[in-house]
């Protein structure tokens, strides 16, 4: 049985906690490639949705809704080749949709075996020179830059 080509649409979910410590997850197969949760759209769910689902098969964290934060970012890509045979034929780049999920603490995620073999908490710094996508280190940097500035201004107003 062959499975549906996936689109070339997805979600980035950056998960971290307030203090900046970002989960990400190596690729099976011993490949070296850490990444944040990401995953392809599923027929016409909204993106918001593709990025929950996505974020509950990954890890087996299932969140609310309100807690998912859509930066309405988007990047274009193109799809390497050992992943282009997941896409219909003449499929070359992928849309990819930022969110971010900020967590009060670290979890130990239950990862998805056929997509993941380990996973760690880095401070955003480590984790952004981690990851293998130029899209994700952007994403954890902007991450970084929000929560960081929130975090400053939330210090100098009780000082």
């Amino acid at each position: 049985m062959s499975l549906a080509p996936k689109q070339p649409v997805s979600a980035l979910v950056v998960i971290h906690t307030a203090d900046l410590h970002v989960l990400v997850m190596e690729r099976v197969g011993g490949s070296g490639l850490w990444q944040s949760v990401t995953g392809s759209r599923e027929g016409d769910e909204p993106l918001a949705t593709t990025a929950l689902r996505e974020v509950a098969e990954e890890t087996g964290l299932t969140a609310a809704p309100a807690m998912l934060l859509d930066w309405k970012l988007t990047n274009r890509f193109p799809i390497l080749p050992r992943w282009r045979g997941r896409y219909a034929a003449g499929v070359t780049h992928n849309t990819e949709h930022l969110f971010s999920l900020c967590l009060p603490a670290t979890f130990t995620p239950v990862l998805a075996p056929e997509e993941h073999a380990a996973a760690c908490w880095l401070p955003w710094q480590e984790a952004a020179t981690r990851v293998f996508s130029w899209t994700n280190r952007d994403a954890i940097r902007l991450v970084a830059r929000r929560f960081n500035a929130v975090g400053q201004a939330t210090q100098q107003s009780f000082s």
